[in-house]
């Protein structure tokens, strides 16, 4: 059985949460943010953040034409405007959470001839996250029950802490007084506990842009706020697998080899493959166009038997084509996925007038199979193993939430390996920040 859960509506909270001080879920993902509040009545009313929009994208732009600083779809949009414009693209930044427990996450970037952290960059999304929220509510909040993967690095609990820590440190200087932590697979079942009838031993799988992450939990609907539910839990795994890996695959398969990737240079050895990645992966893209890459980049023209292909990969990193590659990947992927037919990827932005014949690329539900097989398979052991680890041969209930879930390769397998399960698609982009919300009335210890 397969079945909808609608997402909650935006509403506006009751003044009554003012003086109950307020507590803010966030769910700071990879690709996607959103964030909901439960007020003193106990209704929960998530955060309209875009328009009616209950989520944004976790992305950021900073205009070199009038640095101008734009957030979510308006930082996509603004981004494509200026390349088409012939304005030259400014600094747009995009799945910086995968920075989180790297030692980049310090380290200073140029944004238009400024000097910043990424740390910076994320307290600077933080910020306007909470800025929207307050003028939703009409009012302040200072404390925030913040969502993470079960490993924000696998096999690195050094890592693994920093970047809980980090996450922690960048809430505070965004304003937030209070901040305390919960598991996003758990935040999402607690959502999911508000909307079933029976009791249900559930797993439940978030696949978000960069983690995906499983709990197994007992859910007992009509369970007090505060009541302790440590013994539900089961179990919890993940791994550090996401959409974001998705479209880098999906990128290196279908467009970069248009660039050279995989390419022989006339002498027999492949072609440095460094740029072609950097291209492919959200939160690397800036690198490929850097100085020292271009002048690269320039010198293998001899590297190249197919010089079109040159031209076109120096195209891509002077114009700074390559986050506008990775969006059409992407929505080719979405596309295929719903359609369960090839999708034509735009490839509009490759066009050179010396060139005659246009670069063409498609997606078909085959080739988005077999380019993502091997990470579909780890993703899908992953929850199997969680569900061994509870003690289970299959759960009761399969319920898929975040960003990337409906993926329908990924839904195939998963169904495969949990036949006997009740599968529920819940609220991709909205369920964690909901549940998040609900698990701020259930953790009464915080960190400052």
């Amino acid at each position: 059985m397969v079945r909808e859960l609608a997402a909650s509506r935006p509403s506006v909270p009751t003044p009554e949460t003012i003086a109950t001080g307020p507590v803010l879920g966030i769910d700071f993902g990879t690709s996607n943010s959103a964030a909901a509040l439960v007020d003193a009545r106990g209704q929960l009313h998530t955060i309209a953040l875009e328009g009616a929009r209950t989520s944004m994208p976790t992305a950021l732009y900073f205009s070199s034409e009038d640095a101008h600083l734009s957030f979510g779809t308006a930082a996509m949009q603004d981004y494509l405007n200026d390349v088409q414009d012939g304005f030259g693209a400014g600094r747009l930044m995009r799945a910086i959470k995968s920075l989180l427990g790297s030692t980049l996450m310090d380290e200073q970037t140029m944004v238009n001839g400024q000097a910043m952290s990424f740390f910076d960059v994320v307290v600077l999304f933080f910020k306007e996250l909470k800025r929207r929220a307050e003028a939703q509510l009409g009012y302040p909040v200072s404390a925030a029950m913040l969502g993470r993967p079960v490993h924000f690095v696998d096999d690195n609990p050094q890592r693994d802490a920093l970047a809980q820590a980090t996450l922690q440190r960048a809430a505070v200087a965004a304003g937030f007084e209070r901040v305390a932590f919960e598991l996003e697979p758990i935040a999402a079942a607690f959502d999911f506990e508000r909307r079933i009838q029976t009791q249900a031993q559930v797993l439940v799988v978030d696949i978000g842009g960069g983690t995906s992450d499983f709990t197994v939990i007992q859910l007992r609907p009509g369970q007090p706020l505060g009541h302790d539910r440590r013994s539900d839990i089961l179990a919890t795994s993940g791994i550090h697998l996401g959409g974001t890996d998705f479209d880098r695959l999906l990128d290196l398969g279908c467009v970069m080899p248009l660039l050279g990737y995989g390419q022989r240079t006339p002498g027999g050895r492949e072609l440095p493959n460094r740029v072609f990645y950097e291209l492919a992966t959200w939160h690397l893209v800036h690198h490929a166009s850097s100085r020292k890459s271009l002048a690269e980049t320039r010198g293998l023209w001899r590297d190249f038997t197919d010089q079109a292909q040159h031209q076109r990969l120096l195209h891509v990193l002077t114009e700074r084509l390559g986050h506008q590659l990775l969006a059409v990947v992407e929505m080719a992927k979405i596309g295929c996925s719903e359609s369960q037919r090839s999708q034509r990827i735009d490839l509009s932005c490759l066009h050179l007038p010396s060139q005659t014949q246009a670069a063409l690329a498609e997606l078909s539900p085959a080739t988005l199979h077999s380019l993502l097989r091997t990470q579909l398979t780890a993703i899908t052991q992953c929850a199997r193993q969680c569900v061994a680890d509870a003690g289970l041969a299959q759960p009761s209930t399969l319920y898929l939430t975040g960003g990337s879930s409906a993926l329908s390769p990924l839904v195939g397998e998963l169904q495969a390996a949990f036949p006997n399960a009740h599968l529920v698609h819940g609220d991709r982009f909205g369920g964690v920040a909901s549940g998040l919300a609900w698990a701020a009335q259930q953790h009464p210890h915080w960190e400052r």
